[in-house]
């Protein structure tokens, strides 16, 4: 499945875990596809790795930052704006299921 919206960077610490970031910036009337494929993957992981959600350093294989802020206008009479910040971080095993999942490169 190809994500329209979340676009992510990869990044991996010295122990291999993986952290996938995104970044939406988009219209009003667009805020709500993009939260539909921030809850397409949350609800993929939270199957997937059932149970497993939770800080990495604590025994987790993976866990989650979702921040969700308005934007406001950028001049007069323009869109209102959403800015949605997505982070992933996982074990090597959750980094590779969501790459094979998302067909993220």
């Amino acid at each position: 499945m190809t994500l329209h919206y979340l676009d992510f960077d990869y990044s991996e610490d010295e122990d291999g875990n993986g952290c996938f970031d995104a970044l939406a910036d988009t219209p009003a009337e667009r805020h709500p596809a993009v939260m539909a494929e921030v809850t397409l993957v949350l609800d993929w992981a939270q199957a997937a790795f059932a149970g497993q959600h939770g800080a990495l350093d604590e025994g987790g294989s993976w866990d989650h930052d979702l921040q969700v802020l308005p934007g406001g206008a950028s001049a007069a009479g323009a869109t209102e704006r959403y800015s949605v910040s997505l982070s992933l971080s996982g074990t090597p095993a959750f980094c590779a299921a969501l790459r094979e999942r998302f067909s993220l490169d």
